[in-house]
């Protein structure tokens, strides 16, 4: 009896778990045909299960159904194309199916046709499948023609050898249409294209409006695009000439990433995405990201300067404002007209004869994005393409660019604005008269402003040698010098001079509860000043450096716009006051997160990773791609500002210093920075160059990894920097061993090994073998595969003893619990 119900309940079981893998295996299928269709309860898988096609509901917001294709690991969802994104399915009963003439169908529960392939031809072979680049094709089964692609309606994004496209003689658009929200996906406002141009260019409509552009394909690169001149490429390739009036825009496969694709937001901002299991998705290119990046910002001949800390724009020479009244209130979109002096070439005899019968002439404007709306013109030189634009009395300005050719203008000059570099050249037509004036007003303003610096030069001489024989003759120290240069420095600083009763107010006085930090510059406050936070940064009356850290701070910042940097708000030079205000950090810095056992696991290795990718890039900015070139010589953990999202945002430049030209060397007769992370030849001799802030950089990213300070690194009660540390990691583990202990359970193997790899190659002893920071940048991204191997370091700041430091040093103090020193070399 036992034996029997065993046999009987075996028996059970068996059927039962038939049935469950039967139906497991029949909710997947892998194709669709006319008796069999996808309904709610199954899904649509590609051959190797990359893409899934079946019914979702956006993030679940709402009771709506659509048909739509997704990635089948990515975690959370991500739909990649949407079928019936206009008519959303509300009942439970809805299937997608083959129709009797061969068209794939969305039925809902009442047989209704929700959406439909809509193909003339008529086919009863039909079959559907999903391939594994995630292209959805509805083929004749038997002649094995296309019938219908997915890839040819995409929605809002762009997979992998998918395209936008334009045929001017079919009159075919392929093009992308945002979401209308994140948990809806019908039309949107923003559409992405290849509007019919030549040579074309990469569009963003918002409804029939442009919202942001590429500028011109120039064979290699979107001219308007910087950033496809770094490491970093924006990852669009065009492909034109195959045919007349043709163009595809493709996305790229970007290297170690498991996927990439293009997508436009729903609000309007297009991105070109990579996902790695252990990150998710992260933009590795986007635009528009700056008020000066949307289309028309400054109006007609107007130019926007990019990166201004607000939307600012200027008139091109020759122009004013259409209307004053509306620039005052920073409305720019109305942009400028021409001034006085009218086109010789505008049939005006009486304008002619006051230029002496002369043509009109150019002026170059240097590192713009060009205008919109250009005209190609096949002429064989610059020459050819400079009188083909003055013979004609329409054309305002022309461009020769390499890999394009001649580009000329015969409407207003529109969309344009400065480029950070890689910009074009424009040739901007103007009256001869005026531009024989600009040459005078150059001279009138070289001959006024040797006078005035002479005089002033004069006069300051001339009081400080009465300040100095009155303060020799009362045998007291002078005590005028600090006004003197708060009127020096009022008279040059470019930045908004904040009223000093204004940051009484708005620290309450000062108050030690609305203290951040103190460092050896003075203490910084949170403050509100017209209804925004800020950190008041007060010039300590004791700090010896504080006056020339005041002056370089001032200078360097106020020119300097990143989204890596700290941005300079403004300033306060009354009374005997020296006081800057800044964007406020809520995250305060870096290592208050970083070197707290408490708080150190809120930066998980996402975060530190961006920390580090970050600081990376605003490290390339300032010695590249800034207007001036920067070193920063303070890089380290306390001078890394973090923002609401965790954005890192370089701080402090009191210390840094500018090159020009050609310079690649400096020296100084004082060695002043942080203990741990100044390089070798700098700590040691004094000299400094771009490879002093990447060796502190690769400090920096170190101590990111390990979670540990570099100047009070200890390992197993051993006498070892964190440099040896690194190495000795490296070299038995490839640097996992270095982790932090607080990531323990979560983190990236390959890209601690690659950051730790990094942090090494740039803590290198001799500078010549540190990468640059373009190459720093190309490595963390992932474009460059194989790294070279890192030497093993002499130097470490562990064998140099304190005493060793105070015989050398003139004076040492400590700032935030760190030594810092200056040193005269011997």
């Amino acid at each position: 009896m036992g034996r029997r119900e065993f046999m009987v309940k075996s028996g059970f079981l068996c059927f039962f778990l038939f049935n469950l893998f039967s139906f497991a295996y029949c909710s997947v299928i892998y194709n669709i045909t006319t008796t069999r269709a996808v309904s709610p309860e199954q899904t649509l898988n590609s051959p190797s299960q990359i893409f899934e096609l079946g019914f979702f509901t956006p993030n679940n917001s709402s009771r709506n159904q659509y048909v739509g294709i997704w990635f089948t690991e990515v975690s959370p969802q991500t739909v990649i194309w949407v079928a019936n994104r206009e008519n959303p399915i509300t009942s439970s009963s809805a299937s997608l199916t083959i129709a009797s003439d061969g068209n794939l169908k969305l039925l809902d529960g009442q047989r209704n046709t929700i959406w439909w392939t809509n193909i003339s031809s008529q086919s009863n072979s039909s079959i559907a499948v999903l391939s594994d680049d995630g292209n959805f094709i509805l083929r004749n089964s038997v002649t094995g023609d296309d019938l219908w692609e997915s890839s040819h309606h995409p929605t809002d994004s762009l997979l992998p050898g998918t395209w936008l496209a334009y045929n001017e003689t079919t009159g075919m658009r392929i093009t992308a249409t945002s979401w209308k929200s994140n948990n809806d996906p019908s039309i949107g406002d923003f559409t992405a294209g290849v509007p019919p141009l030549t040579p074309p260019q990469a569009c963003v409509w918002k409804g029939s409006k442009p919202h942001w552009r590429s500028g011109p394909w120039g064979k290699t690169k979107f001219i308007g695009i910087p950033e496809m001149d770094a490491d970093y490429k924006s990852g669009l390739t065009l492909i034109e000439g195959l045919q007349p009036g043709i163009a595809y825009l493709t996305v790229s496969v970007f290297k170690n990433c498991s996927y990439s694709m293009f997508v436009v937001s729903p609000a309007g901002v297009v991105r070109l995405l990579c996902w790695l299991k252990e990150r998710g998705w992260f933009a590795r290119w986007e635009a528009p990201v700056t008020p000066c990046e949307v289309y028309g910002a400054c109006g007609p001949f107007g130019v926007c300067q990019r990166y201004a800390p607000n939307l600012t724009c200027r008139c091109l020479k020759g122009f004013v404002p259409k209307s004053d009244d509306e620039w005052r209130k920073g409305n720019w979109t109305g942009g400028c007209i021409r001034e006085r002096t009218e086109l010789s070439c505008g049939g005006n005899t009486s304008s002619v004869n006051a230029q002496g019968g002369k043509p009109d002439g150019f002026l170059k404007v240097g590192g713009l994005k060009l205008p919109d709306w250009h005209v190609y013109l096949k002429v064989f030189d610059k020459k050819e393409c400079h009188q083909r634009c003055l013979s004609n009395c329409s054309c305002s300005g022309y461009s020769y660019e390499d890999g394009i050719g001649c580009l000329v203008w015969t409407t207003n000059l529109l969309d344009m604005h400065e480029l950070p570099f890689g910009g074009q050249d424009l040739n901007l037509r103007l009256a001869l008269t005026e531009l024989g004036e600009s040459d005078q007003k150059t001279h009138i303003k070289i001959i006024v402003s040797v006078i005035t610096v002479s005089s002033v030069i004069l006069i300051g001489s001339m009081i400080c040698c009465f300040m100095r024989w009155r303060a020799k003759k009362r045998s007291k120290p002078k005590t005028n010098a600090p006004s003197d240069t708060s009127r020096e420095n009022e008279d040059s600083i470019e930045l908004p001079l904040f009223d000093f009763n204004n940051i009484m107010l708005a620290t309450n006085n000062f108050d030690i509860e609305n203290k951040l930090g103190q460092g050896g510059y003075g203490p910084v406050y949170r403050g509100t000043l017209d209804g925004k936070d800020v950190a008041v940064k007060r010039l300590s009356s004791s700090s010896s450096q504080g006056i020339g850290e005041f002056k370089t701070e001032m200078k360097l910042i106020s020119k300097l716009q990143h989204r890596n940097l700290v941005r300079l708000l403004g300033c306060c030079i009354e009374r005997e006051e020296k006081i800057l205000v800044y964007e406020y950090m809520p995250n305060k810095s870096l290592d208050t997160y970083l070197f707290d056992t408490t708080r150190k696991a809120e930066l998980d290795w996402t975060k530190r990773f961006n920390i580090i990718m970050g600081v990376a890039r605003g490290l390339l900015y300032l010695h590249r791609d800034s207007c001036l070139r920067v070193i920063h010589r303070d890089l380290k953990v306390s001078n890394i500002l973090l923002d609401e999202k965790m954005n890192p945002k370089i701080s402090d430049f009191g210390l840094a210093r500018i090159f020009e030209g050609t310079q690649d060397l400096g020296s100084t007769h004082k060695v002043v920075g942080t203990i741990g992370y100044m390089a070798p030849e700098y700590l040691l001799g004094g000299i400094f160059s771009e490879k002093s802030d990447v060796f502190g950089f690769g400090i920096l990213i170190l101590e990111i990894v390990s979670g540990r300070k570099a100047s009070s690194f200890q390992y197993d009660e051993q006498n070892m920097s964190l440099l040896s540390y690194a190495w000795q990691s490296w070299s038995e583990s490839k640097g996992v061993r270095m982790i932090d202990e607080a990531l323990m359970d979560s983190f990236s193997s390959t890209e601690v090994s690659r950051c730790v790899n990094i942090g090494l190659l740039c803590a290198q002893d001799h500078a010549a073998d540190r990468p640059s920071m373009a190459a720093v940048v190309s490595m963390l991204s992932g474009e460059k595969t194989k790294l070279p191997e890192p030497n093993q370091p002499t130097f470490t700041f562990k064998s140099i003893s304190t005493s060793n430091f105070q015989s050398q040093s003139n004076s040492t103090w400590s700032v935030n619990k760190v030594t810092e020193s200056i040193i005269e070399p011997r």
